[in-house]
This record gives structure tokens, C-alpha cells and sequence, in this order.
């Protein structure tokens, strides 16, 4: 192996920058053998005894060979997206090794318990490896896990054993086949972030009110009918997920959680929004696509905090005008609702940035768009009511990424002339367009760890 795709620096910040280029006294601590097509760890990288980081990810590696032993400095060690299916003895004697990553490989449930070895670790990940169960073993040896990346395997349960794991303060556990809650998780006390996002979860235990240290909780895509009051009593609760499960009601002991920044209430027939949550008013972002709303509390122009919000896929007649308070907005998402026209005072939306109308019945071009000083990214068209017939002239005014009847006209390009030439065209928005805002507007939740 030449080389050429080794990049390597010195003694650097605990989790080093890839690619950093710098060196220390010809001794190397960090290495990035990643996107290489490597078959097998090349003995060159093996025979660097200082070295305390490794990326070997993205390659064709079927196996670590027995040499691995000798990294007896590594702390960080990247093996994601690989084919290993086995782990050798070797691996589980790198006492210092902190951190590792074996997602995304066929793994044997018969080489796991190797980890057990690994006494110092604190990060483990083994999203996507085909998981049914956790090794007890892991459970119970491994005593300094703090971060545990489980996502996307087919656990049902996890060990008994996992009350061992006190110190742990993420956990992972998204797409996986939970039909019950892990109870064994409410008497991890240092727990800050849960995610149980896209399992088949009915019900949540009392007991989860006992995790007091609690940051971020995720258990979207369930099938939750109701929320345990005790829930409430995770008074630190910044960021809590609870879209698309069965939910009419949301307990107002969470009226006790005044530090929310993030909720997400989307997919769930709620028809009004929770009078306590127009009280919190540090909250940024807010989804309620798809709830049954027909319109807004008064009291929701409190939240003058909010940056992101999302009414799409909703009965709403008119704009609401509690919106023109909030003047912090740079997303709105309006999208197929039943939307006529816009107040007069919507141009005082002076943050705005990205906007969506598709699949409104506006009976004209609304102009109150183009008193949107900041916006970026227009989403318009309709597929209901009157098609617009014509467009104010002043719209050259309008320098501006937008969709107009299906077609995308680019920064810069959306004078009067442009925008007419599409018109005389005809077009209409294209289905598989219309509400897709991860394709349109980007305003999906970004993926967690």
C-alpha cells in the first residue's frame, strides 16, 4: 500500500478534523484510509504504535486480522460500511480503544461478545448490522458506555443486563421492532437523549418521569394513543418528537417543560393547538403538518421565538393572522390548506426565507410576497380551485428561487418575462411534487446520530 492515501497529523484535539494535514516528529497519531476499496487493513497502518485514530471506513474489508493488537494506542476506531461478518479475539485487546464504529457490516451475533474486552469504551455504534439480540456480555462488562448506537437492527427487548450501563447517556434505538417500551431505561438516570423514532411502541411507562437529566426524546412513527403524565416531570425536555403516532390530546403536565426549543406534533389528530404550549416561548421550531387544525389560539403569537413552523396538510381557510407576530420566521410551511389569500400585513415577515403555498386555492397571484424582504425560496402552485390567470407586473421584483406550476425557476430568473413564458406553457404542478418538503424546502427534521 503506498502511501498516498494515508493523511496523517499529529497529537491533535480528542476527535481530530479528517484530512487536517500536520505532522509531529514523524510520528503519526491520525489516519484516514477511508473510500479506498481496501480488502484488508494494510500491515503499514498495523505497524504505527502511536496511532490513536483510524478511519478505515467505506472499504470492502471481510475481516481484521490479528494484528490489530498491536494499535495498542488506538482510542477512535472507524470500521463502518464493510463487510465483516466476524470479529477476532485480537480486537477485544485494544484496552484504550474509546470509541467503535462497526455499523453497516453483516455481523455474526457469535463474534460480539469479543467487545466485552473493551473496558475503556465509551461510543459504540452498530447501527444497521442485522441485530436480533444484545449480548449480556456487553451489558455487563463494558461499564464507561456513555453513547449507544443501535438504530436500525431487529431488537424487540433489550438484556436485563443494560441497567448496568449507568453511565450511558445516549441511546439509540430508531427502527428496530419494540412493541413495548424498554422499562429497563427508566432507571438509567444520566439518560439525555432517547430515540425510539420509527418502532411499533403502544404505550410509554409512568416510570419515565425518573429521568430527570433528560434532553431529547424521540418516539416518532409509533402508534402512541396517549402520553404518561409523568412525562412532565422531565423538566430539561428541549426537544421532544411525537409525530405521526394516535395522539387527540397531549397531558398538560407538559406545561412543566418551559425549556422546549423542538416539538414535533405532526401526524397526530390533535385539531387545536395545546393552549401550554403557546407559553413556551423559547420554542424554535414547531411541526403540525397534518393535525386537523383549522386554525390558530390568540395566544400562539407568544411564540416570538419560533424560526420554524410547519401548518401544512391542514383545514386552514385563511393565514392566520397570530402569524403576522412572529417576526423571528424563517420557514413557514403553508401547504395544502385551503388558503384563499394572505393578510394584508404578511410582508412584515421581515426573516422569512422560505415559504410554501402549493396546493392553496389562492383566486390571484398574492402580492403580499413581494414585501418579503428576505426570502430565498418561493414554493407556489395549485392543483385545486382557480389557476392563476395572470401576474402582477412588479413581480421582476420577485429575485428569488420559486416553483411555478411545476417548474423550477432558478435564482435570478424570476422576472415577469421568465415567470410568463411558463405560464403560456401551461403546466401543472406535478403530483409527486406536492408536499414533499424534504425535496422542496428541506423542512424535514435533520438525521440524528
Amino acid at each position: 500500500m503506498s502511501y498516498d492515501i494515508i493523511k496523517s497529523v499529529g497529537r491533535a484535539p480528542r476527535i481530530h478534523q479528517k484530512g487536517d494535514p500536520q505532522q509531529a516528529s514523524g510520528r503519526t497519531f491520525f489516519i484516514d484510509a477511508s473510500h479506498q476499496n481496501l480488502t484488508t487493513i494494510p500491515s503499514e497502518i498495523l505497524e504505527l504504535e502511536d496511532l490513536e485514530e483510524a478511519h478505515l471506513e467505506n472499504n470492502q474489508l471481510e475481516a481484521i486480522p490479528q494484528g490489530i493488537q498491536r494499535l495498542k494506542n488506538a482510542r477512535i476506531l472507524y470500521l463502518n460500511k464493510n463487510k465483516l461478518s466476524e470479529l477476532c479475539p485480537e480486537l477485544g485487546k485494544l484496552s484504550s480503544l474509546e470509541g467503535l464504529d462497526l455499523s453497516h457490516n453483516p455481523l455474526l451475533p457469535s463474534s460480539l461478545p469479543v467487545l466485552s474486552g473493551l473496558r475503556a469504551l465509551r461510543e459504540l455504534r452498530l447501527y444497521h448490522t442485522r441485530l436480533a439480540d444484545i449480548p449480556i456480555a456487553i451489558c455487563k462488562l463494558l461499564h464507561h458506555l456513555e453513547l449507544l448506537g443501535l438504530t436500525g437492527n431487529d431488537l424487540k427487548s433489550l438484556p436485563r443486563e443494560i441497567v448496568n450501563q449507568t453511565k450511558l447517556r445516549e441511546i439509540y434505538l430508531k427502527q428496530n421492532q419494540f412493541e413495548v417500551f424498554p422499562a429497563e431505561l427508566c432507571v438509567l438516570y444520566n439518560l439525555e437523549i432517547i430515540d425510539l423514532d420509527e418502532n411499533k411502541l403502544t404505550v410509554i411507562p409512568e416510570e419515565i418521569g425518573s429521568l430527570t437529566r433528560l434532553l431529547k426524546f424521540y418516539v416518532a412513527c409509533n402508534s402512541l394513543p396517549v402520553l404518561p403524565e409523568s412525562l412532565g416531570h422531565c423538566r430539561k425536555l428541549s426537544v421532544l418528537d411525537l409525530s405521526h403516532n394516535r395522539l387527540h390530546s397531549i397531558p398538560h403536565t407538559l406545561a412543566e417543560l418551559t425549556g422546549m426549543t423542538e416539538i414535533g406534533l405532526s401526524g397526530n389528530h390533535l385539531e387545536k393547538v395545546p393552549r401550554f404550549i403557546c407559553k413556551w416561548t423559547s420554542l424554535h421550531l414547531l411541526y403540525l403538518c397534518n393535525t386537523g387544525l383549522r386554525g390558530l389560539r390568540r395566544s400562539f403569537r407568544r411564540l416570538v421565538s419560533l424560526r420554524f413552523l410547519d401548518l401544512s396538510q391542514n383545514h386552514l381557510e385563511r393565514c392566520p393572522s397570530e402569524i403576522g407576530a412572529l417576526k423571528n420566521l424563517e420557514v413557514l410551511a403553508l401547504e395544502d390548506n385551503k388558503i384563499r389569500q394572505l393578510p394584508s400585513d404578511f410582508g412584515s415577515l421581515s426573516k422569512l426565507k422560505m415559504l410554501g403555498l402549493t396546493g392553496n386555492q389562492f383566486l390571484s397571484f398574492p402580492e403580499e410576497i413581494l414585501s418579503l424582504e428576505s426570502l430565498e425560496k418561493l414554493y407556489i402552485g395549485q392543483d385545486q380551485g382557480a389557476k392563476f390567470t395572470s401576474l402582477p407586473e412588479h413581480i421582476s421584483k420577485l429575485q428569488i428561487q420559486a416553483w411555478w406550476r411545476g417548474t423550477m425557476v432558478q435564482k435570478g430568473l424570476g422576472r415577469f418575462e421568465e415567470l410568463q413564458k411558463l405560464l403560456k406553457k401551461g403546466k401543472n404542478s406535478p403530483k409527486d411534487k406536492k408536499g414533499k418538503k424534504d425535496v422542496k424546502g428541506n423542512t424535514t427534521k435533520k438525521n440524528r446520530k
